[in-house]
């Protein structure tokens, strides 16, 4: 039984300024040749189809198109919520997609039951577990005072499973498992606090996870998160993004590799001056249609340097300074201040100058020094 394995499309999600859809749309497209290449016997989304509960428009036609390509294939399609996505809206219509080989999740109410695939070594039932906290396992289990804990809740909503043990087990969820790698795209919660075993999934043979970014398995090859297919956050620069493909042959039988995904932009870190960063010779051969995060190492901050970097780098998305002001700028700024009879004795042009060597943690340039001198003299004059 062959897998192709998704999660945390994040259809709809915004970069900053930049809309993301068209990249979206790119890597969707790749995905959906793979698996027409792939043929496999069915593919799982594992969570966080859209960025947002209520996505917009565009992205929810970008899923049905996305859907209807694989659907063209004729294999069971497996989609089930995470925690950007709303559940009830996701899983509007999911009794008449049933019919046609699309099994969606809907609201957990206590109650999961299988679908049952079959192939030449028997039968495999696939799981669907929809992203769930505790109080929604407390809700729908009618437990008082129980289940306070994601670990809880979740060995509580998995042990009700009618498991076959003589049969291959496949589950689709999206949690947390701890020891697993985070980036700071994702949702965090305080201390790990949502955080499961993976011996909770002892008696699966493939558990296909979403919510986390980076692809890896956690404990054990079977327990296996496939990683969102784009880049979401510069915390992922990182990363290679790819399409998990398992295979479960007789029971104990696990075969997993990656396909890799090619980006319409790729998100990448750049580090040094603006002369050098600008000059042909640096980015030359490069793509610098690239999304970017750009630090600039000049002591004195560039005038307008985001404007004039976007003419070489149009899709910059986040500017800043690694210097001698930034690395001074932890410097508690109480200490800074003088008392107000001083700071009245003290020349405006003295004073500020002062700030200045405090601020950035060197003298001001004999250039600089007669600008403000200039200024204060101009303000004192029209105040005069």
């Amino acid at each position: 039984m062959k897998f192709i394995h998704l999660s945390d499309l994040h259809i709809g999600k915004r970069a900053g300024e930049f809309s993301l859809l068209d990249d979206q749309r790119h890597i969707l497209s790749q995905i959906a040749e793979i698996t027409e290449t792939e043929a496999p016997d069915a593919v799982l989304i594992a969570g966080d189809v859209y960025d947002k509960p209520t996505p917009p428009a565009d992205a929810v036609q970008l899923f049905d198109d996305f859907l209807f390509r694989l659907c063209a294939i004729e294999c069971p399609i497996f989609v089930i919520s995470g925690n950007h996505d709303s559940p009830e809206r996701l899983g509007f219509g999911s009794r008449l997609f049933a019919r046609d080989g699309v099994y969606i999740s809907r609201v957990y109410d206590g109650e999961v039951h299988p679908v049952t695939l079959h192939d030449r070594y028997g039968e495999l039932d696939v799981y669907l577990l929809p992203f769930v906290k505790p109080v929604h396992v407390r809700r729908a289990l009618g437990l008082d005072g129980d289940a306070d804990s994601y670990d809880t809740a979740l060995s509580r909503a998995v042990e009700l499973f009618p498991l076959d043990p003589e049969r291959r087990n496949v589950l689709v969820t999206h949690q947390f498992v701890a020891g697993a790698r985070r980036c700071e795209s994702e949702e965090l919660s305080v201390g790990g606090t949502d955080a499961v075993s993976a011996a909770l999934f002892d008696r699966f043979d493939y558990v296909a996870l979403g919510h986390l970014h980076e692809p890896q398995s956690v404990t054990r090859p079977g327990v296996r998160y496939c990683g969102s297919p784009l880049k979401y956050s510069f915390s992922e620069a990182g990363h290679t993004k790819s399409v998990t493909v398992a295979e479960l042959r007789e029971k104990g039988s696990l075969e997993l590799r990656t396909i890799p995904l090619t980006p319409l932009h790729d998100m990448r870190e750049l580090r040094g001056s603006y002369m050098h960063l600008t000059s042909r010779s640096f980015y030359a051969g490069t793509d610098t249609s690239d999304y970017l995060h750009i630090t600039l190492t000049d002591e004195e901050d560039v005038p307008e340097a985001l404007g004039r970097l976007r003419t070489v780098y149009p899709n910059l998305m986040k500017l800043d300074y690694d210097n001698s002001r930034t690395r001074a700028a932890g410097i508690d700024m109480l200490s800074m201040s003088m008392p107000v009879s001083a700071a009245e004795r003290t020349d405006p042009l003295d004073l500020f100058r002062t700030f200045y060597e405090m601020q950035n943690g060197r003298e001001m340039s004999p250039e600089a020094l007669e600008l403000v001198r200039s200024l204060v003299r101009e303000i004192w004059e029209t105040e005069a």
